[in-house]
């Protein structure tokens, strides 16, 4: 099988680094945690893993491995919750990178849609080719058009993971809205955090793109920020212990303990919104 060649300092490998995260969490967390796709995909990828491996036994890593596993395990949890109702539905992956969230939930009915930049498809289409229920589209989400590419027929699960902190909250006002309406009866789920978490994880890219201040940038530090979204029931879920108490002999009594202030300090978390349906 020839590899794909993923070059350092590249646009390309921004994608690889959390899909290392996510087979280092498949083998590290085998009982609460499993992303067999990304162990596979690893495998047909020609890239200098050495530098990710060496920070494989720091702490710091580790954690920050976890919080993207327990991530995708979250947002796997919503959407199969969605299918159960809607076996038919399409899952809408925002800003899918490499990620393989809505096929790792695939029901054999459902249609599958990863959209994110095209430089980002791409390489997606390299690795990660469409196939008869799957397809690869790429486009600028600000650009409402993509939304007229979704069959919504049959209900419309939309996630993004990692993806909203890079928006500003008033081009949010004008997407939320819009897939409300578009997508009547449909879900939304994603990521969140205050605006403390937002500033620290935001840090260095601020920086590299010339921007000196942060505070247009999505944040959620209560629910009640969200009121501006008409049109949906929105509730949440602790990102890290939502979903999962962490429990187990495999993770280390300290990343429990990281996790509580994270959902708590930080508080991050899950949020869903559940579009209303049509009169």
């Amino acid at each position: 099988m020839t590899k794909i060649r993923i070059e350092h300092n590249t646009v390309q490998e921004t994608l690889v680094i959390p899909l290392y995260g996510r087979k280092m969490c498949t083998e590290r967390f085998p009982n609460l945690f499993r992303d067999d796709k990304a162990v596979e995909l690893i495998e047909r990828i020609d890239y200098d893993f050495s530098g990710l491996e060496k920070q494989a036994n720091r702490m710091a890593y580790q954690f920050g491995a976890l919080e993207v596993a327990m991530r995708e395990n979250d947002l796997m949890t919503e959407m199969r919750d969605y299918l159960k109702n809607h076996p038919n539905a399409t899952l809408v992956n925002l800003g899918c990178g490499l990620d393989q969230t809505a096929e790792n939930v695939d029901n054999g009915l459902c249609r599958i849609v990863n959209i994110d930049l095209p430089d980002v498809i791409a390489v997606r289409n390299q690795v990660l080719p469409e196939s008869e229920r799957v397809r690869n589209l790429g486009c600028d989400l600000n650009d409402p058009s993509w939304m007229d590419t979704i069959d919504a027929a049959n209900g419309v699960c939309l996630m993004a993971a990692g993806v909203f902190y890079y928006f500003k909250t008033d081009d949010l006002k004008k997407l939320f809205p819009a897939m409300a309406k578009r997508f009547p009866g449909g879900r939304l789920v994603f990521d969140t955090a205050n605006k403390r978490a937002v500033k620290i994880m935001l840090k260095t890219w601020v920086k590299d793109a010339g921007i000196t201040s942060i505070s247009d940038y999505f944040a959620v530090n209560r629910l009640d920020d969200l009121a501006w979204m008409n049109g949906a029931a929105i509730t949440s879920r602790g990102y890290m212990l939502g979903y999962n108490d962490l429990k187990d002999p495999s993770v280390p009594g300290v990343f429990r303990l990281l996790a509580k202030l994270g959902d708590g300090f930080m508080k991050m978390q899950i949020v869903r919104m559940e579009f209303d349906k049509e009169d």
